[in-house]
């Protein structure tokens, strides 16, 4: 295992609306498409991307666009500008995709809260409909950059934007699940239900669990998305051999759970952190050979190797998001910080993330 070694670090530039909203303070998912990056924060329902200022060896992202998902897709909160707390985004083929953290929240106690009333506000547990989505967008280039649309005519076939189906809500999947299950009334961050990554690869979908953790065990599920052509705006789920629409796959992570995937070749790189509300540790993972599993996995020993240990803050600097950046053969990651350092802030706009080398 080698300890973080940082390149360098890149500036990531928003404009107004992503500062309005304080997408730039919270941000929760990334992945590199070319001479942009999508982005996601956990505060909004929208996705952002910045453009490269070098193709080979950038040193700024900017030029930002903010893309609602109302625009797209049907949203099952009432408010389609509710927060989805995206946690993941993933690039594959024709298609950009998001998943929200379907996960519980329980209210913070802050500063100005004190005796009955902070005690109150603790035991306080909400749940938010659009924090439960998966959705898959298809991209067309406009302008010269990829770009979200309703609809595309690719492979000789219309591709829709589309999510997930109400009859396929994973937290109704997983009412009946033997781990998991009494783990959908407790909130996120106190190792409830918490999704914070995505990969896809070919039919296949991943989705990390940050929480729950069992006995040290982190989960991810895998799930074969389709689209009936006499619904072409809804996902549905492919039933594996079990019955079940999701396959499970445990991975021996030493007792942290999963903050954001990203797929290498056919192995997944696993950005890992606690499940609970702690600064660290965090590290990155390698499932090796993910995409070739075809059964249940427990993922351990020669499995999964422990690749680079991340530095982390002290009630900051929290590594959500990690991308691949730049030639393959540099073999090199973006990562990316919620609640970020307050060294990481240039003015007012922009943000630095760091590029670090892999093994």
């Amino acid at each position: 295992m080698e300890i973080m070694t940082l390149e360098r670090t890149v500036r990531l530039r928003f404009g107004h609306l992503s500062r309005a909203s304080a997408t730039h303070t919270n941000l929760s998912a990334v992945r590199s498409d070319g001479n942009v990056l999508w982005i996601a924060g956990d505060e909004t329902a929208t996705l952002e991307r910045l453009v490269a200022d070098d193709p080979v060896l950038p040193q700024e992202y900017a030029e930002d666009a903010s893309f609602r998902l109302a625009d797209f897709v049907e949203l099952p909160g009432e408010d389609a500008d509710e927060e989805a707390d995206i946690e993941g985004v993933a690039r594959n083929g024709h298609f950009l995709w998001a998943v929200g953290s379907h996960g519980l929240r329980r209210k913070q106690i802050k500063a100005r809260h004190a005796g009955e009333k902070a005690m109150r506000r603790l035991g306080r547990v909400v749940g938010q409909d659009n924090r439960q989505i998966l959705v898959r967008l298809p991209i067309a280039t406009v302008d010269g950059l990829p770009t979200p649309v309703r609809s595309l005519e690719a492979d000789g076939e219309t591709h829709h934007a589309a999510a997930l189906a109400p009859r396929d809500n994973l937290r109704e999947l997983l009412a009946d699940d033997e781990h998991l299950s009494m783990f959908l009334p407790i909130p996120g961050k106190d190792n409830g239900l918490d999704i914070e990554g995505i990969a896809v690869h070919g039919e296949r979908v991943y989705l990390g669990l940050r929480g729950p953790v069992l006995r040290g065990w982190a989960f991810v599920l895998e799930l074969r998305p389709y689209v009936d052509p006499a619904s072409p705006a809804r996902l549905q789920l492919r039933r594996f051999d079990d019955g079940r629409a999701y396959r499970k796959h445990v991975l021996d992570l030493n007792g942290l759970g999963v903050r954001d995937l990203c797929p290498a070749g056919e192995d997944l790189l696993v950005l890992a952190g606690p499940t609970m509300d702690l600064d660290g540790p965090v590290r990155i993972y390698r499932w090796h050979q993910a995409m070739r599993a075809e059964q249940p996995s427990v993922v351990r020993d020669e499995l999964i190797t422990r690749e680079v240990e991340l530095t982390f803050g002290e009630g900051d600097d929290h590594a959500e998001g990690m991308g691949l950046i730049g030639p393959a053969d540099r073999k090199q990651a973006l990562i990316v910080y919620d609640s970020p350092a307050v060294a990481r802030f240039h003015g007012d706009d922009i943000v630095l993330a760091d590029v670090i080398n892999l093994p």
